[in-house]
């Protein structure tokens, strides 16, 4: 009789290289940008608002909570409202399973403003499920989108100032949240879901 072969073990995953360590003109760039916007908010309501906005933001819990406050009084897209809901928490957990994979560190260079839960930078969960929330209603309901997305611009922005990611951190977090609300928007615009009606 011939043995079953055993399967040779995967190797584990690894980011690509340049996330791993960017270009050094990059990070020089991502240097300069951290330590500009950082010290914007060195003003005293300055702070007040990246702590409010980093503490709404923490897991997406403003945009999941505007999402489903949606559902609850727009019902003709209760169902869009719900999936919404959904691909922002999905947003959300990409960008936790990217940060496990890259491990890039928190900023150092500058004092960080506002508590954090983990010490990895790269990509920023803020900015993933911002830009994905602020997406899907601007795909269900342009008016929304219109409220949404300077709100996410905002609190992409005060990840920044607030010192605990680098610009590149949010830039990859936005476009992370953008793709998998993209990937789903065919159910923002089913028949319940249409932007415009």
């Amino acid at each position: 009789m011939h043995g079953i072969p055993f399967l040779a073990p995967c190797p584990p995953l690894s980011p690509p290289a340049f996330l791993l360590r960017p270009p050094p003109a990059l990070r020089r760039l991502d240097a300069r940008l951290l330590g500009a916007l950082h010290a914007r908010g060195a003003h005293p309501r300055a702070t007040a608002a990246v702590r409010v906005l980093s503490h709404a933001g923490e897991h997406g819990a403003l945009w999941l909570a505007a999402h489903l406050a949606a559902a609850a009084v727009d019902r003709p897209r209760r169902s869009a409202w719900l999936r919404g809901a959904a691909l922002t928490a999905a947003a959300q957990a990409a960008s936790v399973g990217v940060k496990h994979l890259v491990r890039r560190p928190r900023p150092t260079a500058v004092e960080a403003r506002v508590p954090v839960l983990a010490g990895h930078s790269f990509p920023s969960s803020h900015a993933a499920s911002s830009a994905a929330a602020a997406v899907a209603a601007g795909v269900l309901l342009p008016a929304a989108g219109a409220v949404a997305a300077p709100v996410a611009v905002a609190m992409c922005l005060s990840r920044v100032v607030a010192g605990v990611h680098y610009p590149t951190d949010v830039a990859a977090g936005a476009l992370l949240g953008a793709a998998v609300t993209g990937l789903g928007a065919r159910g923002l615009r089913g028949p319940r879901g249409r932007g415009r009606g």
